[in-house]
Order: C-alpha cells, then sequence, then structure tokens
C-alpha cells in the first residue's frame, strides 16, 4: 500500500502548480481523499477532500483558489492550484483511510514573494 506525492516545487506568487498523489494497493474508487499541508512550525491541516462520488470540500483559505480532482482509472488524485500565495508555502501530503489511515511521504510547495 503506497500513496506518493509529486509536483511540488518552487513558484512565484501568483502562479500554478498541480500535485499529483498515486496509489497502489487500494481500491482507490471507493476511497475518500485527501490534500494536508503543513508548514514551517504550524500545525499540519487539511487543505481539500475529494470523495468517492466526487463530491469535494476545502479549506476556507484555498477556495476559489485550489481545486481537488481524481482520475479512477490512474488511481490518482490531483490537487490544482492557481493564485498561490507565500502562505500557501508547506509539505503537502496526500491522506486517505483504508483500512487505516495512509500518508503519502509529502512535496514541498515553495512560493516565492
Amino acid at each position: 500500500v503506497q500513496l506518493q506525492a509529486s509536483g511540488g516545487g518552487l513558484v512565484q506568487a501568483g502562479g500554478s502548480m498541480r500535485l499529483s498523489c498515486t496509489t497502489s494497493g487500494i481500491t482507490f474508487k471507493i476511497t475518500t481523499m485527501n490534500w494536508y499541508r503543513q508548514a514551517p512550525g504550524k500545525e499540519r491541516e487539511l487543505v481539500a477532500t475529494i470523495t468517492s462520488g466526487g463530491n469535494t470540500d476545502y479549506a476556507d483559505s484555498v477556495k476559489g483558489r485550489f481545486t481537488i480532482s481524481r482520475n479512477n482509472a490512474r488511481n490518482t488524485m490531483y490537487l490544482q492550484m492557481n493564485s498561490l500565495k507565500p502562505e500557501d508555502t508547506a509539505v503537502y501530503y496526500c491522506n486517505a483511510w483504508y483500512r487505516r489511515e495512509l500518508w503519502g511521504q509529502g512535496t514541498l510547495v515553495t512560493v516565492s514573494s
């Protein structure tokens, strides 16, 4: 069982970035998936959720800027991040509950001002 986040890097404020979370060992199409992030010195926070039926929910701080999506054929979840701000700088983790709580290894997003 594995969750693998990728796509992070350095971007200027106002820019865009897309994160991917590839999965293996789970029945992806029935699993609710989440993106979390943890900024330096702060607690990990839930950023976005997508259910197996495609319903989505977002933290207030990213509503209107981030879009979570999934491709069940590819067992992959995405996070499209637009209008990035320096305060979006964090390590982003994919997360799921499948028999137990699962975490990916995290991918660092740095937004420069």
